[in-house]
């Protein structure tokens, strides 16, 4: 068994996804969510379910979890979120450890590469959470420098109300890791000055419920090339099945 914490869960394709490739694949395994209300339920949830191998991990915990974990890989220990568990048991199925992975900064780095172009250089990443900063450790990666915007500024952030047209003229990749827009508030979007998106901007969005989203509206409106977050959650959720599995 394997499955998804979080809360809530009503937006989340997970459960959809592997179930589906446990079908197709011929797997005898199962995906469940379970929208835990606080993450020190976390032990509660292992202990009652003893056939539970792995788990991802969404909004809010992918920082918190890091409280209940024994190990944490390389990757995600930079990033500062995990999104990945795997739980280690011994023969008779008592928990050993649990292991914390990230997959999300692989899911979205590999979808975006087929939209950077070289004069895509810095990139705007909406909001400071677990997803934010697996973005960030992402663009790192690529060669492209990030800067955080957050309701709150400090430690390199900087807020909404300080984007001018110089910013957004520098930065033609804007990521929004924010729940904004998300199912079933698909009307609220990240408040950014959209009169300053042009046709040359690449506008991310992780959420993929809905499929386009009123981010994604609002600056292909402009011109610009809009992407959804579906095809991250395929490859970080491929990348999660190679982890549980090694």
């Amino acid at each position: 068994m394997y499955g998804l914490i979080g809360y809530p869960l009503g937006h989340s394709f997970s459960e959809e996804y592997f179930t589906d490739k446990f079908l197709k694949e011929g797997i005898d395994n199962s995906y469940h969510l379970f929208p835990i209300r606080e993450i020190r339920l976390l032990p509660e949830l292992i202990g009652s379910h003893p056939d539970l191998m792995g788990l991802n991990v969404t909004i809010p915990y992918k920082r918190d979890v890091f409280a209940f974990l024994d190990s944490v890989s390389r990757d995600a220990s930079a990033i500062g979120a995990v999104n990945v568990v795997r739980i280690e048991r011994d023969k008779d199925g008592a928990v050993k450890g649990l292991k914390g992975f990230n997959s999300d900064w692989i899911g979205f780095m590999e979808s975006l590469k087929p939209l950077l172009r070289e004069d895509i250089k810095n990139a705007l990443v909406l909001g400071s959470g677990g997803a934010s900063k697996a973005v960030v450790y992402a663009l790192g990666r690529l060669g492209v420098r990030s800067t955080v915007v957050s309701r709150s500024t400090g430690d390199g952030r900087i807020s909404y109300a300080s984007l001018d047209r110089k910013i957004m003229a520098d930065n033609l990749l804007i990521v929004n890791t924010t729940p904004l827009g998300m199912w079933p508030k698909v009307e609220s979007a990240p408040e950014i000055p959209y009169e300053l998106i042009t046709p040359d901007h690449v506008c991310y969005d992780l959420v993929y419920n809905p499929e386009i989203t009123e981010f994604m509206k609002l600056s292909s409106e402009k011109g610009a090339t809009v992407k959804n977050g579906l095809e991250m959650l395929h490859r970080q959720a491929e990348v999660s099945w190679k982890i549980w599995n090694e």
